[in-house]
């Protein structure tokens, strides 16, 4: 019967495979078009790619392959090039096998082969692969063979996890019988389903003869009856660990330990127990022994009339201690823990309980005597003997002690031993006497020699150190009223310089009397340095660098005739101090060799790492022991006296002709570094020369860089400054300077005067008002009071003479300003300037800001990458706000290190800096960013009115106070060229 193809998508359905079918050139085939397939042919395609089962068919004599989605997996990356091929040009690698089976297959056999191990290259690669595969004649209506049909069912992976199971028992089975130990299973009917080797040691039964036997088969019927009990037990979900005896095949009687453990599933239904029996016929011998042990070691004790008793590691009594109860009467309450001492006396119980600690702590043999207060109230002497049991892994298991009663041994040996003494006594008192004598005569005057000697150095040495404090107190206070004459000296000849410009001889004499006071200010100065009262300003230098820096002047202070030789060790530390005073320091040091070399001579400057230690403390009583930096200045001059040496650090001595010095060079030096935390250390011999070696603290912070202080035009203000000075004349110049600057001026003669004018109401901006002043109330508790009544109030401090109000340890207290007297002008009006922008810049940045983010706001700049450099933590937080609100993305520094560090690692489009920084200035920042990206954008703030000297030409001035809009502007103005 003959079927026409009635639709053109034909076959119908079949997934992918089906739609490849249809869209097939079978032209090109042997098979022809498909409106001339037969019509079995047509009826079997069709069932094949609708079939869920992997099928392929193989077509006529060259065995054209159609196939389902189903043969899509097997036939892998031939995929989709196989359907219309034949499989020689498809399976190559398995065409040998093919070949036959087709062979067979035409020839009407049907064929089957189960998990047929086959190499296929399907997916580039050979991959070993486990069919289970069917092989169906199709036959023509003449009964001819015209095509194979093949399905395929894919088994890899499951044939891989059965051999990984069988595997698994396998080495279950060798793990089980590597143990010492037998291993079984029994299900519920108490038939073996697993068992190892360790039935064949306890049964005589190799395993493979277990399994599958009933428990009573093996063990026998009447071992099985004892443990039926357990057997019911441990099926109903209790685990069973006893110990029973077994006889073994060789016809030995051993101990086991027997375990049934249930196994449960999912459910929490026991289905079978675990059997595990172990030998333990050793550890019951030895447990005996053990305890025979024990019991022979009690009858021990007690025929020595002792009591034994046990402690754990850590030495505490626990458990029952039959022994010490019985001896005491003790509860067993009571003696747990360290409770036992209660029973010892009074007078033994401290040094007991520390002895035993501390043998216990050493883990060593514990002696000891002491008095026990037995049962019947009456206390006996014991002697205490306990050794710590070690483990195996080398610490203690626990303590084992006896206590022996040694009452009447200790009483006869008391007895014979005050005899003994009796006898002995009257023959060795005289002979100690007189060697007692002897050495106490000898002893006293050695003693009393090194007493007078000790005496006498601290005598000096305090006779020293107060001559030194009394002489520092003394140049303090006189540099401080000197300072104050100065002041008033220094400023009104600034005044009058004014008065008289264009009168050249007068100009030369108030050029001369300034120098003068310069001069003044200098010796000042030096006083405060040997004082210590002095205001440091130290940063973290580099002493052979610094001293490198130095080389020009140094060879220009000392002249052609004298050789310098500078020498600089490897890995120098760093030091933190006053680069200024390290360097007035050096060159008195270095102007003093001159002298003693009578201006020719070699001066030898050597900086190296020294370590100073306990035993160089103790001889000189003011160094600390630790690492410091040396600085060491040698000449070939003259060399120096003892006697001289004694003197050379008092202010005003010198060797010198009268004129040729000030005689304060080395006090300076001395109080420098006694006030930077260092030693110094003078060594000289008449004729051979002087060495002077300064020892400063090491630093471990990295070196900073020098701060180059911006110089300008003066400019002044309208701002109100109250002025507090003590001094009238110097009040009186102050005034009359701020009053020619342009500022209102208010004045108050002390700290508490200063406070009642902040108090009066009136508006203030700047107090600025000395350290030192008489009267209860100081400056400082001062200035913090006006802060609380007026918060935006700008404090300035100035001072000749600090003490310790503002500076503590040398150092400025953070957060503080300090002008020092004597002055200039020009110092002064730049210092108000600055204190007054500063403090106008933070109220900015805590004020609340406008909007500016209304349409078409400075829209003409692009988003920026901005660096920006400020040392206040309030302004550049605030600034760095108002930038991401521009848009720009704000990357922040608090110094000029941090800076280069981000310049040199990002992209920067905008640097926007601070000029006072902490470590460098806002124009040496500057230089060395353009030299590292020349196109760089860059805008000052500052709170002068010009940018900083050597600046770009294009770069921005933004004035200190700044808001949004001045932040704006000057953007847009850089960044525009506008």
């Amino acid at each position: 019967m003959n079927y026409q193809v009635v639709s053109a998508h034909w076959p119908i359905g079949g997934g992918e495979a089906g739609e490849l079918v249809r869209a097939f050139d079978w032209s090109q085939t042997s098979l022809g078009p498909i409106s001339e397939w037969p019509q079995h042919l047509r009826i079997k395609v069709n069932s094949i790619v609708n079939s869920p089962i992997p099928q392929v068919l193989m077509w006529g004599d060259d065995h054209v392959m159609i196939y389902n989605d189903g043969y899509i997996e097997i036939a892998g990356s031939y995929h989709p090039r196989a359907l219309g091929s034949t499989v020689p040009g498809i399976w190559p690698e398995i065409w040998d096998w093919n070949r036959k089976i087709l062979e067979a297959g035409f020839r009407g056999e049907v064929q089957s082969f189960r998990d047929q191990a086959m190499t296929l290259h399907r997916h580039g690669v050979p991959e070993d692969v486990i069919f289970d595969l069917f092989y169906t004649p199709i036959y023509a209506e003449s009964g001819k063979v015209d095509g194979v049909l093949c399905t395929v069912l894919e088994n890899t992976d499951r044939v891989k996890a059965v051999k990984a199971l069988a595997e698994s028992r396998e080495e279950l089975s060798q793990l089980t019988n590597a143990l010492p130990i037998l291993v079984g299973f029994i299900d519920r009917d108490s038939t073996y389903r697993f068992a190892n080797e360790g039935y064949r040691e306890w049964f005589g039964l190799p395993a493979a003869d277990v399994i599958g036997k009933h428990v009573a088969d093996i063990v026998g019927q009447d071992y099985y009856k004892t443990r039926i009990p357990f057997i019911n037990k441990a099926f109903s979900g209790e685990a069973i660990i006893n110990d029973t005896v077994i006889r073994r095949p060789d016809g030995e009687r051993r101990t086991a330990e027997v375990r049934y453990v249930p196994r449960r599933t999912p459910k929490g239904e026991v289905d079978g127990i675990y059997v595990l029996i172990i030998d333990v016929e050793a550890r019951k011998r030895s447990e005996t022994a053990l305890r025979r042990s024990n019991n022979r070691f009690r009858a021990a004790v007690n025929a020595i009339h002792g009591v034994l008793w046990t402690n754990t590691a850590d030495g505490r009594m626990l458990g029952e201690q039959s022994g010490w109860a019985s001896l005491t009467g003790q509860s067993s309450e009571e003696y747990q823990g360290y409770g036992w001492s209660n029973a010892v006396h009074p007078d033994d119980r401290a040094g007991s309980v520390a002895s035993w600690q501390a043998a216990v702590a050493a883990k060593s043999t514990y002696i000891w005597e002491h008095r026990v207060l037995r049962h019947d109230g009456v206390y006996r002497t014991f002697s205490i003997r306990s050794v710590p049991i070690i483990g195996a892994d080398g610490e203690i298991e626990e303590w084992v002690g006896v206590h022996t009663d040694i009452t009447e041994q200790r009483a006869a040996e008391a007895s014979l031993q005050e005899h003994a003494s009796n006898l002995e006594r009257q023959v060795r008192h005289r002979m100690r006497a007189e060697e007692q004598l002897k050495q106490l005569n000898e002893g006293l005057e050695a003693r009393v020699e090194a007493e007078i000697a000790e005496r006498r150095l601290a005598e000096r040495a305090l006779q020293q150190a107060q001559k030194m404090e009394s002489i520092g107190q003394l140049t303090g206070g006189v540099a401080h009223d000197f300072n104050n004459l100065l002041q008033v000296v220094a400023g009104n000849l600034q005044l009058l310089a004014k008065d008289i410009a264009g009168n050249e001889n007068a100009e030369r004499r108030v050029s001369n009397a300034l120098a003068g006071v310069h001069r003044g200010a200098k010796l000042a100065s030096q006083l405060l340095a040997f004082g210590r009262r002095q205001a440091l300003e130290p940063r973290v230098i580099n002493i052979g660098r610094f001293i490198a820096g130095m080389d020009d002047l140094l060879r220009r202070s000392l002249g052609e005739a004298v050789e310098v030789e500078v020498i600089a060790s490897g890995g120098l530390w760093n030091t933190y101090a006053d680069p200024t005073q390290v360097e007035n320091a050096l060159l008195n040091l270095a102007i003093n060799a001159r002298d003693a070399m009578e201006g020719s001579g070699k001066l030898t400057i050597e900086v190296g790492n020294a370590f100073l230690d306990q035993d160089y403390a103790r001889a000189h009583a003011e160094v600390a022991a630790g690492q410091y930096v040396l600085l060491a200045v040698t000449d070939t001059g003259s060399g120096m006296t003892p006697e001289v040496l004694e003197k050379v650090f008092e202010p005003f001595f010198s060797t010198k002709p009268e004129g040729k010095g000030t005689g304060l060079g080395l006090s300076m030096v001395y109080g420098f570094v006694k006030q930077s935390g260092g030693h110094v250390k003078i060594y000289s011999e008449v004729g051979q020369g002087t060495t002077v070696k300064v020892y400063l603290p090491r630093s471990v912070a990295d070196e900073d860089r020098e701060v180059v202080v911006p110089a300008g035009p003066v400019v002044g203000g309208t701002e109100t400054v109250l002025v507090v000075e003590d001094d009238e004349e110097v009040r009186t110049t102050v005034i009359e300077t701020l009053n020619d600057l342009g500022y209102r001026v208010l004045s108050a003669k002390d700290a508490q005067a200063g406070l009642n004018v902040v108090e009066s109401g009136i508006p203030i901006d700047v107090i600025f008002t000395d350290v030192v002043m008489p009267g209860p109330l100081k400056s400082r508790e001062m200035a913090r009071r006006a802060k609380e009544r007026l918060p935006n109030l700008a404090v300035l401090f100035t001072s000749g003479y600090t003490e310790n109000s503002i500076v503590h340890g040398g150092i400025l207290d953070v957060g503080v300003e300090l002008l020092s007297k004597p002055y200039t002008r020009e110092a002064l009006a730049r210092r108000i300037r600055h204190v007054i922008a500063n403090q106008k810049q933070v109220e900015q940045s805590a004020s609340p800001r406008t909007d500016v983010s209304e349409p078409g706001a400075y829209r003409s700049v692009p988003a920026l990458r901005i660096l920006l450099v400020e040392d206040d933590f309030l302004i550049r937080s605030n600034t760095a706000e108002i930038l991401m609100e521009f848009g720009h993305e704000v990357i922040e520094a608090s110094n000029g290190h941090e800076a280069l560090q981000e310049l040199a690692s990002s992209e920067i489009d905008l640097l926007l800096t601070d000029i006072g920084l902490p470590d460098t200035s806002g124009g040496e920042l500057v230089k060395q960013a353009i030299e590292l990206k020349q196109s760089l954008a860059v805008i000052f703030a500052t709170g002068e009115n010009q940018k900083p000297d050597g600046a770009p030409a294009r770069a921005g001035l933004l004035r200190k106070p700044y808001n949004e809009h001045d932040i704006a502007k000057v953007i847009e103005s850089v960044m525009t060229g506008q």
